[in-house]
């Protein structure tokens, strides 16, 4: 997996690793629990942090509706259940702001989407990878439900290899997760943990 993972070509990717979706005020706080209690946010913020160490991009997807609505999708149960959430993922506050523990540096960029399942369909990410000689990206976040999947999908219809540290992505319910990386994603990616990742971008493994 080493090749893969050459600073040169590689790039991470976390999804909807933000406030509103993973923090404490989440619309879903199932999800935003299993994040925090499984470690998965935890690390996302791991990789995140040896990539700016090790000199591969970061690109944080972030998903985001204006207040009015206006250009969002309405063709799913999703989008409209989400229409009546007590916490909205509206442009320009906390809650479309990366979470902590992940840092933001001045190097990353953030793409935000105001419509659609994918960090990558429709919006300007796969344009910013081959931009940035991209060959191997790196899928984090959530969720493994419904935004991962489509990422990976996306991008390896667009000829990217993938790689999913299966530890640092997670969905609903928490038995759902690795039964779909099983069945699914590891037919098409490559499925490795945190540490083998961190191992090969030269990072020592967290100590038990």
């Amino acid at each position: 997996m080493g090749e893969l993972l050459d600073p040169a070509v590689a790039v991470l990717l976390t999804v909807e690793c933000q406030q509103g979706v993973v923090g404490p005020g989440s619309a879903l706080p199932e999800l935003a629990e299993e994040v925090r209690s499984s470690g998965v946010l935890g690390n996302v913020a791991r990789l995140v942090a040896a990539a700016h160490e090790t000199g591969v991009q970061v690109v944080h997807a972030v998903a985001e509706r204006r207040p009015d609505g206006r250009g969002a999708n309405r063709n799913a149960r999703l989008f409209r259940a989400a229409e009546r959430l007590p916490v909205r993922q509206l442009t320009g506050t906390g809650a479309v702001r990366v979470a902590p523990p992940i840092e933001v540096a001045e190097e990353d960029l953030v793409v935000r989407r105001l419509h659609g399942l994918s960090p990558l369909a429709g919006t300007d990410v796969d344009a910013l990878l081959r931009n940035l000689g991209c060959r191997t990206l790196i899928v984090t976040g959530v969720s493994a439900n419904v935004a991962v999947p489509n990422a990976v999908f996306d991008a390896v219809n667009l000829g990217y290899t993938v790689v999913v540290p299966g530890d640092a992505i997670a969905g609903v319910p928490a038995d759902y997760t690795p039964a779909m990386i099983r069945h699914t994603l590891a037919l098409v990616a490559t499925v490795a943990t945190t540490d083998e990742v961190l191992g090969c971008l030269g990072r020592p493994r967290r100590r038990s």
